[in-house]
């Protein structure tokens, strides 16, 4: 995916979930941030950000949305990550348009099954139903990509019925869309929620394919590159 009228800027502070500020070179002003997770470690004081520019003329309460910050690493070179929530099932959708897991049909967003909604419906040539959920991951930790950044009882949900579906007969997939580059392998954040990885790993074993999908990342730009990955080893279990 493409974004267009970007501009570098600092990053201030964090004003609250939803809202921080970034100087353009004429002092701080209000930008909206298009993620609502923590991002401790990445929305650092003083950090290279880049917004995108609604225009003089926008009349929302914010003219810039935050898309991306380049990461502080201490005695190694800064990473530039995607910040924006909204990207990973946009690339995850132009991935599997392109034929990423083989010859789909029917491709329909926001799927609504039972008492839950999935991030993409399809069906194979041969009329198999397939159950895709996305997550986007901006924590990097050593070379390591790493999910959640902090606790997600719905993205732990979704993994159990996935798994559950699985049994039922649909082809399930968990596809994590890692905004940065670089990772050499992807793993659950045991650390945080330690039940999210079991939860993963059970529902890898049941047939759900868990893939980790590396991306091209540029300030206005985010695309699947390569597939990273994944290790779903308990730490200490070896």
């Amino acid at each position: 995916m493409l974004y267009r009228d970007i501009v570098q800027a600092r990053f201030c502070r964090r004003l609250n979930r939803f809202v921080a500020q970034a100087d353009l070179g004429n002092g701080p002003e209000p930008v909206h941030v298009k993620n609502t997770g923590r991002c401790a470690e990445l929305l650092v004081p003083g950090c290279r950000a880049w917004l995108q520019d609604a225009g003089p003329g926008t009349t929302r309460k914010t003219r810039y949305d935050l898309i991306a910050v380049e990461k502080i690493r201490p005695g190694r070179e800064p990473l530039l990550v995607n910040l924006d929530s909204a990207a990973p099932n946009a690339v995850a959708g132009e991935w599997l348009t392109a034929g990423g897991l083989g010859p789909l049909e029917e491709l329909r967003p926001e799927y609504r099954l039972g008492g839950s909604r999935f991030d993409f419906f399809a069906r194979r040539p041969g009329g198999q139903s397939v159950l895709v959920e996305v997550k986007g991951c901006t924590l990097e930790q050593d070379g390591l990509a790493r999910f959640p950044d902090a606790p997600t009882l719905r993205g732990e949900k979704h993994v159990r019925e996935l798994t559950e579906l699985r049994a039922q007969g649909y082809e399930c997939a968990v596809l994590f869309i890692l905004q940065m580059e670089q990772m050499r392998r992807f793993t659950p954040n045991w650390d945080t929620h330690p039940s999210f990885g079991t939860a993963l790993a059970k529902a890898q074993a049941a047939g759900v394919q868990v893939l980790a999908l590396g991306c091209r990342v540029q300030p206005d730009q985010l695309e699947v590159a390569y597939t990273v990955p994944v290790d779903l080893t308990v730490p200490g279990s070896v």
